[in-house]
């Protein structure tokens, strides 16, 4: 306890002498609005209302790319205009050729041809800030803007409105952004940060109000200011957003199981609503939540012993999520420790942890996914710079129905359970030093004995600092975490015995296994230092752990714990165009691994290259090689096991995305020491746009493993343990395919789909027998086929390892075949401005055996001759303002 008070008095100390570190002031335009006292703007894209000339235009542009500060090719001006109501935004979009100009249509957040883009913080806290594009085609953009530019949330969609019109000068836009959208303080007279920005597409340029190089360390920090709000009030927010859904199911009827009856019909009423609490905070509430999804997950087949990570794609949990988002490491030099996060809100809804035992003729009815009887968010940031983020769900207790010949019966499959992620985070120095507290709770009524392995309760929690100093050019930032979860022995054994641990490796003396545990702690955390930019040279480097115990997935995602990790990044950028570059860099990482019991796991070294041309095509190359390295999980809670090296390489070619065709091809792959792996992936994108309404996309990639100690299973023979692995040959191919058509801004058409197949080939088994030999064949025994080991023509092996004539274990059939096809046909119409309505097919096929065998022809014609489970939607959403 003395040393936790010690380390926290400490980090205030540091906090409170950064804090007094002043910050440099730089020279900001001026833009003036004024309120409308007369009758305000119909929004057109015409601007040939009186209103708009009570103000002067603000132009003066410069390059911000491809040369900073330089005369653009084309003028632009802006004025802007408020009442009580929203603000109002002119754009003239001066153009000497004008038949020049590129009008694409797509769907929102796709910013295509050229646009203008108004960029506003209201709050005025050089962080934070929200951005409006509209592109000439009338297509919107929206994102909210966060760390200072670092962070940009294309998911947030506010409600707003905006029209363009061409004339023989260029073409000019206007647009109305209703107040309760945007977040300010109560103040009578109010400054904001603004910047304004025009990309001039044929030329691929960039021009922006404020002058800012891409060498800047900031974004939000460097704006200019809007002045002459005065007398504006924050107003009542209430929006309300109820939906109705309705679906019919279709698919292949399973008899004689009862609940497979071949069609199901459903619908679905819920509500969704923001209310402002105060001027600096909002409630977001949510009952019976839409979280249907129109693009399903990637497909995959994991044979890693780690969870795999799926990227959030529903509404409520994506808006504003950037306040959650508590990474334990950070770090410019990526890696799979970098993907660990206190908050994971795919936790929350997410399908049952159960699965009832049938015994012969029962058949059972399984929820998809836990019921989210509500959710709420408090969300804000107040004058003073405190970020506040609440959050609090509630799913209900699932249970899956089971009939047989006893009749029917219910067995809780997900307990009822309670979330909470509550997030603070203070402003120092306009924005240039943050401090931030994290805590996370998850609460479980385990009623079902069968489900007594998760836990009862789980906490997890941390502290975040960042500091920048020399106006913003270097950077330090720490983080530091603990987690504490509890529940029945059962539980907390599977917590020392998982894959993020392994507490029962034999050689691991430094934890220990206690199956009457009823609790398991830790803590985590991490440091970094690094120079941003405004120079060629950029650094990063800094360290980060997590000790054995700790575990944050009842809410949060880790995919390992006892590590300790030390990074370095080094990059030399150009980013002013030179000889036949536009832009170049070069960049070279490390990383060293330890565990807690002091040994060095693995070292990896990697160069890289990126480099756009001033034709706009693009290229990258990199190099990563791993020297032998160590292993406490390949045997899955056996002992630590020595692994050869490997050398890693990625390469791919891009051409100028804003052809009417344009594509893109790549390869990646990996080669082991002793010639015992080897990996190698080839991609392609190409992209067709016939005209301005439609886009075609098209992404095949195939892939090829060719794994000589690929594990199996876990055996035993005379009590002692046996680790199976065998030679694996493993080909994957996939395909994405996306049309959008869209017949005007607010209606489109779009198609998804995804075929997947991949197989895997086993053979030449073998049993670990000294896992850290300094020789890469001691390091197993190949069992002789035919006299150590037979296979079945199930596929099945039998192994005799002492010879006598009798099996002494067998194995199941490794090899697989899995096919899989997802596809989604959307239409959407956003008939008023934050009203939809959808129509949706969305049809899946999916079948697995234990066929190894690759054959690209055959398996796609498998794959299609399934019977499809077929979806067909209709939603509705209306939006209210009150």
């Amino acid at each position: 306890m003395k040393r936790s008070q010690a380390a926290l008095h400490l980090f205030l100390t540091l906090l409170m002498i950064l804090a007094a570190v002043p910050l440099r002031a730089d020279e900001k335009r001026v833009c003036t609005t004024r309120r409308i006292d007369a009758e305000s703007p119909v929004i057109d894209g015409r601007i040939d209302e009186p209103v708009w000339d009570t103000v002067e235009w603000s132009g003066g542009f410069r390059q911000h790319s491809p040369y900073f500060d330089k005369d653009p090719h084309q003028e632009t001006e802006f004025k802007i205009l408020y009442d009580d109501e929203a603000l109002y935004v002119a754009f003239r979009a001066w153009d000497t050729e004008p038949d020049e100009m590129t009008c694409r249509l797509a769907r929102r957040d796709w910013f295509p041809g050229d646009w203008v883009e108004i960029e506003i913080d209201s709050r005025h806290d050089r962080r934070t800030g929200f951005s409006f594009t509209t592109s000439l085609s009338g297509t919107r953009g929206d994102e909210f803007i966060s760390k200072d530019g670092s962070d940009w949330d294309a998911d947030w969609n506010p409600v707003w409105t905006a029209r363009t019109a061409v004339d023989e000068q260029g073409w000019t836009a206007e647009v109305k952004i209703p107040l309760s959208q945007l977040r300010y303080s109560n103040e009578e007279e109010q400054v904001w940060g603004i910047q304004v920005m025009r990309r001039l597409f044929r030329k691929e340029e960039r021009s922006t109000w404020q002058p800012v190089s891409q060498d800047d360390p900031g974004w939000v920090s460097l704006f200019g200011e809007l002045h002459g709000i005065k007398g504006l009030h924050p107003p009542r927010r209430i929006e309300l957003l109820p939906y109705a859904m309705l679906n019919h199911e279709r698919y292949e009827e399973e008899a004689p199981n009862p609940y497979a009856t071949g069609s199901d019909e459903d619908y679905d009423l819920g509500l969704d609503g923001k209310i402002g609490v105060t001027n600096d905070l909002t409630f977001d509430f949510t009952i019976n939540p839409d979280f249907g999804q129109v693009e399903a997950d990637p497909s995959e087949v994991n044979l890693t012993e780690f969870e795999t990570y799926f990227s959030e794609k529903r509404p409520f949990f994506i808006e504003g999520s950037n306040i959650y988002n508590f990474q334990i490491a950070p770090a410019i030099t990526g890696g799979s420790f970098t993907s660990d996060n206190l908050f994971y809100s795919r936790r929350i809804g997410r399908q049952p942890h159960g699965r009832p035992a049938l015994i012969d003729n029962e058949y059972a009815d399984l929820p998809d996914n836990a019921t989210i009887w509500g959710a709420g968010k408090l969300s804000g940031k107040t004058t003073g710079g405190l970020s506040i983020g609440i959050m609090e769900a509630v799913t209900a207790e699932e249970r899956a129905e089971i009939s047989g010949v006893g009749g029917k019966r219910k067995e809780s499959v997900e307990p009822l359970t309670n979330y909470f992620v509550g997030r603070l985070e203070q402003d120092l120095r306009e924005g240039a030093t943050t401090f931030g507290a994290m805590l996370t709770a998850t609460h479980r009524d385990i009623s079902n004995h069968e489900l007594f392995y998760l836990h009862d309760a789980a906490y997890g929690g941390g502290l975040d600092l960042t500091h920048k100093w020399n106006d913003r050019s270097y950077y330090i930032s720490a983080t530091a975490l603990f987690s504490r979860v509890s529940g029945d022995e059962s539980a907390v054994y599977y917590d020392q015995v998982s894959s993020a641990r392994y507490y029962q490796r034999p050689d691991a003396d430094y934890v220990s296994l206690d199956t009457t545990r009823t609790s398991l702690a830790g803590h985590a955390g991490s440091i970094r230092l690094g120079k941003r930019s405004q120079e060629h040279f950029r650094f990063e480097t800094g360290a980060a752990w997590r000790s054995p115990g700790f575990e944050i997935n009842d809410l949060g995602y880790m995919r390992s714990a006892d590590e300790f990790n030390q990074f370095t990044w080094i990059g030399y950028h150009f980013n002013d165009p030179f000889s036949i570059f536009r832009r170049l860099s070069f960049n070279g990482n490390q990383w060293t691994n330890f565990d807690f019991g002091g040994s060095n796991t693995s070292n990896s070294f990697n160069v890289n290259s990126s480099m756009t041309f001033k034709s706009n095509w693009s290229a990258y190359a990199g190099l990563t090689w791993t020297p032998d390295y160590i292993s406490n999980t390949a045997l899955r809670g056996g002992p630590s096991s020595k692994w050869p090296g490997e050398l890693s390489y990625s390469f791919n070619v891009s051409s100028d995305s804003r052809r009417r065709i344009d594509s893109a091809l790549g390869a990646n792959g990996d080669r082991g020491g002793d010639d015992y792996y080897s990996r190698h992936q080839v991609w392609a994108d190409l992209n067709i746009r016939p005209t301005d309404a439609v886009s075609i996309g098209i992404s095949p990639s195939m892939t090829k493993i060719d794994n000589e100690l690929q594990y199996i299973d876990l055996a035993s023979f005379n009590g002692d343990s046996r680790y199976i692995f065998g030679k694996m040959i493993r080909k994957t191919a996939a395909m994405t395919l996306r049309i959008d058509y869209c017949l005007t801004p607010s209606l489109t058409i779009q198609f998804y789909g995804q075929p997947f197949i991949s197989t895997g080939e086993f053979s030449d088994l073998k049993r670990i027998t000294d896992p850290r030999a300094d020789k890469y064949t001691d390091r197993y025994h190949t069992f002789i086929d035919g006299v150590e080991i037979t296979r079945s023509n199930g596929g099945n092996f039998s192994v005799d390892e002492d010879q006598d004539s009798r099996t002494d274990y067998t194995l199941g059939n490794p090899d697989f075949s899995f096919k899989e096809f997802n596809s989604n046909l959307v239409l959407r119409w956003e008939f008023r401005p934050g009203s939809t309505l959808y129509l949706v097919w969305n049809q899946g096929r999916s079948t697995s055996d234990s066929n190894g065998d690759f054959s690209l022809g055959g398996d796609t014609k498998d794959l299609f001759n399934v019977h499809p489970r077929n979806i067909f939607l209709f939603k509705i959403s209306r939006w209210f303002s009150l």
